[in-house]
């Protein structure tokens, strides 16, 4: 009798350590450390565009945003998805005809006057930086502006990789509403081969188009120069032309 009395004591201490261990089980969830997504590499030459200029819908009217300097003029804002590039197009060449410094404030950006200034606020950190647009891109789908290393360690969207973020223009040597030159640009390639294939099928249609390659990097692209640069005629042709391979991105020139 004693020894079934100590036997159902040990088992019933064991059905309660079971019990705990199983409950402790539950409570567990693997961890699921997070790792940002690299950066982005682009051509030096290259987010949504810009929605078509006046010959489709004006802009918005200009309107102010007060600032410790008092009330700022912000000539257009588009919300979208910013990366950045650095290191490989470090000294390299810049659509501006300069010498690219990745820790200097500047962007890439494909529609917007080259020189125009813009506010780039990261949406996630409340994060701003000022920067120059001097070269072009990015093209990469979906991409709205690239900042350079420099301003992309100012918002953290270096550490992030890419974020959403509101981009406000300030200033513009040009009007955004008017005028402009305009392009349509198609790839990348990493056969010159394929790039050539695709322009001479182009060429029956658009007898301008050109294989450009751009300096330190191995991407080939395909150019349509629109007759007259008009945004119009530019814009028309990138969303009909349906290129086997490659993606097609409406480009401003100046």
């Amino acid at each position: 009798m004693v020894f079934r009395y100590f036997y159902l004591r040990r088992a019933a201490s064991a059905a309660t350590v079971l019990a705990c261990c199983l409950l402790a089980g539950c409570r567990h969830k693997q961890a699921n450390p997070y790792a940002p997504p690299p950066p982005r590499l682009r051509p030096p030459l290259r987010s949504q565009p810009m929605p078509p200029q006046a010959e489709q819908t004006p802009l918005p009217a200009p309107e102010e945003q007060p600032t410790r300097h008092g009330r700022e003029k912000i000539l257009y804002s588009e919300v979208g998805i910013a990366s950045w590039y650095g290191e490989p197009y470090q000294n390299s060449r810049a659509a501006n005809g300069k010498i690219y410094h990745q820790d200097a404030m500047t962007a890439a950006n494909r529609t917007l006057p080259m020189g125009s200034v813009v506010r780039v606020t990261n949406l996630a950190t409340h994060q701003s930086v000022v920067v120059t647009v001097t070269d072009r891109g990015p093209f990469v789908p979906g991409r709205m502006i690239d900042l350079s290393r420099g301003a992309a360690d100012k918002t953290s969207l270096r550490r992030m990789g890419i974020a959403r973020v509101r981009m406000d223009v300030l200033r513009a040597p040009k009007p955004l509403d008017t005028g402009g030159r305009w392009g349509v640009q198609i790839g990348a390639f990493r056969n010159r081969g394929n790039a050539i294939r695709l322009r001479n099928r182009l060429l029956r249609q658009y007898p301008t188009a050109k294989v450009i390659e751009f300096a330190g990097n191995a991407d080939y692209w395909v150019r349509i120069y629109v007759p007259g640069e008009l945004h119009r005629t530019a814009l028309h042709i990138t969303q009909t032309v349906r290129p086997a391979e490659g993606q097609a991105y409406l480009v401003r020139l100046d």
